[in-house]
């Protein structure tokens, strides 16, 4: 899954990614015009694996990831082309569900592109430009339809999904809230409609904010989170730059010191996943304990490919064991006494943490 990180630039959207990915892209302090999204990976901490490397201690650990794309920064009027709008419109097309940054913090020797913090007015800016950009191809797909000469069934079930969506993005609402059907939605699908995307709210602050619990607009942000239904999270960059740096001794004292009970990037990377309907299911073993991404609802057959298409081919069935089961037992063979070591068929739904071994033949 491609996660996109938007905002306006300044706000701190490539200081994210580079803590997320661990990657050290160059940040500025001033609109730097950038043409090109970055990609990177990020690691999606988690105490599960943590604790199966401990018990197995294998030859390789691997965590689950997702893809981020730094998007080029937004202004107003990128929907027209703007600024590095038409880069930031094809880049962020590819992503399925964007992040955005919105800034809380003040800090005169980091130009603010609109001269002065205001929160909601950068949210607002932010989608009023996506809902814009959809807007443009609705309009423009519906003037082909209706001037065609050769109107097929197909094309008038479009035309009308196309008009549903016109009315709800002059009404200043994105597509994802209406209440399509599938069938209305499979007419949508070709034009990866940016207001589509599910999107999460990060609101940076700073070192001050952070510990007084207060930032400009903080009610009228959580009431628009609410009324959107757009999560939304704060965390303070400044901070997570300096934990980052430190030894992870060090790291601990300081979180303790601080009172943080978990670095904010870790939590963004999780509640990212989390949100946007990802879950883990594990395997272990000396060779490897390892956390495999897949969507919540997938089944043990489906999820079997996601390992190797042969053990989804040859699937006979899984051997799966609950992670909280194994922790307060200790091992699978006191699970397997308990009699909470099942076999499952292809049809089963792997839940968030089950561990699993696949019998297959091929």
């Amino acid at each position: 899954m491609k996660i996109g990180l938007t905002g306006l630039p300044t706000v701190g959207k490539t200081t994210f990614f580079n803590l997320l990915t661990h990657l050290d892209l160059e940040t500025s302090t001033f609109s730097s015009g950038k043409t090109e999204a970055h990609i990177g990976t990020a690691k999606i901490p988690d105490d599960r694996i943590d604790f199966l490397s401990a018990i197995y201690k294998p030859k390789k650990t691997t965590y689950a990831t997702l893809e981020l794309i730094d998007l080029p920064g937004l202004v107003r009027g990128s929907s027209a082309g703007m600024g590095m709008g038409n880069q930031f419109l094809e880049a962020a097309r590819k992503v399925d569900a964007l992040v955005q940054i919105v800034r809380a913090f003040d800090n005169e020797n980091v130009v603010h592109v609109e001269g002065e913090v205001n929160p909601l007015r950068d949210i607002d800016t932010i989608n009023a430009e996506l809902l814009l950009a959809d807007l443009g191809i609705i309009e423009t797909r519906i003037e082909r339809i209706e001037v065609s000469k050769k109107i097929n069934s197909i094309m008038r079930e479009e035309l009308e999904v196309l008009k549903k969506c016109r009315d709800a993005l002059e009404e200043e609402l994105p597509i994802y809230s209406l209440d399509l059907t599938d069938q209305e939605k499979e007419h949508l699908k070709t034009f990866n409609f940016l207001s589509v995307k599910p999107m999460l709210l990060v609101i940076n602050i700073d070192e001050e904010q952070l510990a007084g619990g207060e930032y400009p607009q903080k009610e009228e942000l959580y009431r628009y989170s609410r009324e959107k239904c757009m999560p939304i999270m704060e965390i303070c960059a400044q901070v997570e730059v300096e934990i980052d740096r430190l030894e992870e001794e060090d790291k601990k004292l300081f979180m303790e010191e601080t009172g943080i009970g978990e670095p904010g990037i870790d939590r963004l990377a999780k509640t990212i996943y989390q949100y946007f309907g990802l879950i883990s299911f594990l395997t272990a073993g000396e060779d490897e304990v390892k956390a495999w991404t897949i969507k919540k609802g997938t089944t043990a057959h489906k999820a079997a490919g996601k390992i190797h298409s042969d053990i989804e081919r040859g699937f006979i069935r899984a051997e799966v064991v609950k992670y909280t089961d194994l922790k307060e037992l200790g091992s699978t063979q006191k699970a397997k006494e308990k009699g909470l070591y099942r076999l499952e068929g292809k049809e089963y739904i792997v839940q968030d943490g089950d561990i699993i071994n696949f019998r297959f033949n091929v």
